[in-house]
């Protein structure tokens, strides 16, 4: 049976897009990776590539898609006003669930461009901010200093030594192994803090609420790729603005970004949060939401999850919202 092409939307960079592999991607693969200069900095590519290997490994890319095991994409770039293949990059869960390793390869003649940092960084990002992940790995052989410094301009750092089984050299051989988390990789903006007291860290307010249904669930939203900690979970809210009131910002940002309407009646102060973080400590009072008009919808693109208040600890949260989870358990 035939499956349908991948159900992923390409990411782009500013010269490049990764997508999905096709089946007409098959000849222009085969002719790239069959170079043993390519082929030799691959552990699981054999060499000589035979060409039928090339149609049966795009089709296995799109079921492991599907299954949510592996992301293996083409690197796809434009010359003369002509797409073609570049190479390819892919991310593949690991056991724990909890990481993804990448790997990576381009054409020999496009090296030297740039393009295997900025393809690896946007699928990097992409994933932190869309997978149930906290850490990417990767690898490099020793004698492949290239790679290294890829690994390393991305924001993953040295996590010691190891050996893998190249198919194209026919053993094993020794590598260098690289790990990085979501500050590492994605260089999170820090947010502009609302004062600076003398002599300590600038303060940042943020409000927070947590929505509570009919059925005693919470309300979580993930933050979307392109926001500092894209892809960890919290509770809907934002930055108080200058001059406002945590209670009017909490409006304003739920109806910006859930769509609803709440009254400052219906927010009852709950608790709050004071964590410092490198360069600024948050200040986060939380609230207490059971009433609203209109139905939640996610206005930004943000996943949202409704959550029985036993299970918030299953989610990946900033370090500031983590103290909260034990006290709205106990509460609700």
């Amino acid at each position: 049976m035939t499956l349908p092409p991948p159900d992923f939307a390409p990411l782009r960079t500013e010269r490049l897009t990764l997508r999905p592999l096709a089946p007409e991607d098959a000849a222009a693969l085969h002719r790239l990776v069959n170079d043993w200069e390519v082929a030799k900095t691959l552990a699981r590519v054999p060499f000589p590539y035979p060409r039928e290997l090339a149609d049966t490994w795009i089709a296995s890319t799109w079921a492991q898609i599907a299954a949510g095991e592996a992301w293996h994409l083409a690197i796809i770039g434009e010359e003369n006003g002509a797409e073609h293949l570049v190479g390819c990059i892919g991310l593949t869960m690991a056991r724990d669930g909890r990481t993804a390793e990448l790997g990576y390869w381009l054409g020999r003649r496009f090296w030297g461009r740039g393009m295997a940092p900025e393809a690896a960084a946007r699928l990097c990002r992409w994933a932190l901010a869309n997978l149930d992940i906290a850490a990417i790995r990767a690898s490099a052989l020793k004698d492949n200093p290239r790679s290294q410094a890829v690994l390393a301009r991305i924001g993953l750092r040295p996590a010691g030594e190891g050996v893998q089984t190249f198919l194209s050299r026919g053993g094993q051989m020794p590598v260098l192994l690289f790990e990085g988390g979501r500050e590492a990789i994605t260089g999170d903006a820090v947010p502009v803090p609302v004062a600076a007291p003398a002599g300590g860290l600038p303060v940042l307010l943020v409000a927070a609420v947590a929505l509570v249904d009919a059925d005693g669930r919470v309300l979580l939203a993930r933050r979307p790729e392109g926001k500092p900690l894209a892809g960890l979970w919290e509770f809907p809210g934002g930055k108080v603005k200058p001059g406002e009131t945590p209670e009017a910002a909490l409006i304003r940002e739920l109806k910006e970004e859930l769509d609803i309407d709440v009254s400052a009646a219906c927010l009852g102060p709950f608790t709050f949060a004071s964590h410092a973080y490198e360069k600024f400590h948050l200040l986060m009072p939380l609230y207490l939401c059971r009433r609203w008009e209109g139905a939640v919808r996610p206005v930004e693109g943000q996943a949202l999850a409704w959550v029985r208040p036993q299970q918030l600890g299953g989610y990946a949260m900033p370090p500031a919202d983590k103290p909260l989870v034990a006290m709205l358990r106990d509460f609700l």
